[in-house]
């Protein structure tokens, strides 16, 4: 028992400083990325920071990893709440645009996007940040199968870039009020 405790407790610990690399890096930027504003956004100890994570690209390339992995779990259980009611193409987008606005925007949200942009400036993300847009990616082909939508793997890239472009305008502008279903439903029957 004690060694399920403490494997729990590690885990519980890593994903406090996970959590609180994403919320340093929402609120200040990769650039404003210090030890010691993790540790004091995880309330954890110095030494337990670099106990878990040997370099900050270790650490930022495990936070994007968890942030998601997180993201992909809870839309997932939304498609598979909707799945079983057979809707058609029209109110698949409609919810697509209902789930959107509800999608919370914090500094966790903000540092992944802050997170990608850094991987296009850093090598060592970049694989990192490949396997979060193939996780998107394969919900979205698991979203278009189950519509029915014809050559679904062929779609899964732009209408994932369509949504992150669409959610990234709305980071930027602060405009939630931003269309996603009509655009989206252009995209599918313009293919």
């Amino acid at each position: 028992m004690a060694g399920a405790a403490s494997r729990d407790k590690l885990v519980s610990t890593r994903d406090a400083i996970l959590r609180g690399a994403l919320t340093v890096v929402g609120e200040h930027g990769v650039g404003g990325l210090t030890n010691r504003r993790i540790v004091a956004a995880a309330g954890v100890s110095l030494g337990t920071l670099t106990y878990h994570f040997p370099s900050q690209t270790a650490l930022l390339r495990e936070a994007m990893l968890m942030f998601v992995e997180d993201e992909t779990a809870k839309l997932r259980a939304i498609v598979d709440g909707y799945r079983s009611e057979g809707l058609s193409v029209e109110q698949a987008a409609s919810v697509v645009e209902h789930v959107i606005a509800q999608l919370p925007f914090g500094a966790d949200e903000l540092g992944a996007h802050e997170l990608y942009l850094q991987s296009a400036r850093d090598p060592e993300l970049r694989e990192a940040s490949s396997r979060c847009f193939a996780a998107y990616d394969e919900l979205a082909v698991t979203i278009l199968e189950a519509l029915g939508v014809p050559e679904p793997r062929r779609l899964a890239g732009p209408v994932v870039a369509l949504i992150a472009g669409l959610q990234l305008r709305r980071l930027a502008t602060g405009d939630t009020g931003t269309p996603v279903a009509e655009p989206l439903m252009m995209l599918l029957r313009g293919a």
